[in-house]
């Protein structure tokens, strides 16, 4: 019963938490209720970098209610003073008895400590609650704090046929409304959205949040080897967020100087191809904590053949495009077995409109996987 009862308000922390997705990175999202006498007496969630943590906020909204009370808690109190003071101290302080946490902080400025400290006062500590659900939660943080690279998911609409655009490169629009609506919605929790040169030639797209409530405009970055960024993009004439163009050595000084007058960041990774790997470090110490790949088929297959996305997501269109030549989301030269291609781990599908979208995890072997060092 007392476990049941656990998971019951640990849902109640999640739910909280869930409220800070898209505006607490590089932070984890946090949410913490304060029961006393199987009630709620305080809640808080995690807002922003540098504004109060969950706990503190919840706390001090229960007040002297939190003499003996139970905080429930998605991720493990802090001990360390950042943008914010610690909240371990702050717990023991307010005469907590019991802490329920999901999971461990994996930071490695936090991981048991907070624990440690707790149980050391005398605190009754459980973790592990719907342990699951909070890595889940909290996936773009969890990659990044570890690795200090983002969390990279690719994102593609096709048609039933596979194609992403026809023979003459025309992809507006395989996918309905709703699909189109629910892209928006994850442009909205990233950091940034990466597309190549081709994809901004083609479609000339502005890579911002739209047809949901902003929370913020996410980097925008341009793989563009040769510079071939050009000067009437529309990413230049509206706003958004700022634009990060990766490129060779050897580029045009000129257009680079015209880019730089509108406040285009320039970075070179590479010279003649641009190097993903070093790529996904720069951003990663840019605190980009999650990363969205937009396209197109040339960027989604190097990132597919170098085993880097971390998650997928497939917009299914009912829709036959046919044409040998128009793209596919994964090209290359493609594997020769069947059981040599790339699988997937916690596969869910549903519907938005017309469409029917798969999420879904890459699962990589360790002999396969390469990893970034």
């Amino acid at each position: 019963m007392k476990r049941e009862k656990d998971k019951k308000f640990m849902q109640e922390v999640f739910s909280l938490a869930e409220k800070g997705r898209g505006t607490t990175s590089p932070n984890p999202m946090v949410g913490a209720i304060v029961v006393k006498g199987n009630r709620i007496v305080g809640r808080g969630y995690h807002k922003k970098a540098g504004s109060p943590h969950a706990e503190v906020i919840a706390l001090k909204e229960a007040g002297p209610k939190s003499r003996g009370a139970t905080l429930y808690i998605n991720l493990e109190p802090c001990v360390h003073y950042g943008r914010t003071p610690p909240c371990a101290p702050r717990i023991i302080e307010k005469g907590i008895k019991r802490v329920v946490i999901a999971m461990l902080d994996p930071n490695s400025r936090v991981n048991g400590k907070g624990v440690t400290m707790l149980k050391k006062a005398g605190v009754d500590v459980e973790v592990g609650i719907e342990e699951e659900k909070a890595r889940k939660l909290n996936e773009f943080y969890i990659k990044h704090i570890t690795t200090n690279l983002p969390f990279v998911i690719l994102k593609w609409a096709m048609s039933l046929d596979g194609k992403i655009a026809t023979c003459t490169g025309d992809s507006r629009w395989i996918s309905g409304e709703e699909s189109r609506a629910f892209v928006h919605s994850l442009r909205n929790q990233v950091d940034g959205i990466l597309v190549g040169i081709g994809t901004v030639l083609q479609d000339d797209p502005l890579l911002t949040v739209r047809k949901v409530p902003v929370k913020k405009q996410p980097l925008r970055i341009i793989i563009d080897p040769n510079l071939s960024f050009p000067l009437t993009a529309r990413m230049l004439q509206e706003e958004g967020g700022n634009i990060l163009i990766f490129t060779g050595e050897d580029i045009d000084k000129n257009k680079k100087e015209q880019l730089l007058a509108k406040d285009v960041e320039i970075v070179p990774c590479g010279e003649k191809r641009i190097h993903i790997e070093n790529m996904l470090k720069i951003l990663g110490k840019r605190e980009i904590t999650s990363l969205l790949v937009e396209g197109g088929s040339k960027v989604f297959t190097e990132f597919l053949e170098k085993k880097l996305p971390d998650k997928i997501y497939t917009v299914v269109s009912p829709l036959l495009l046919g044409g040998e030549k128009a793209l596919t989301p994964f090209g290359g030269k493609g594997v020769e077995k069947v059981k040599a291609g790339i699988q997937f781990k916690e596969i869910h599908w549903f519907f938005r409109g017309k469409d029917v979208i798969m999420e879904g995890y890459p699962k990589y072997s360790t002999e396969d996987k390469q990893l970034l060092s």
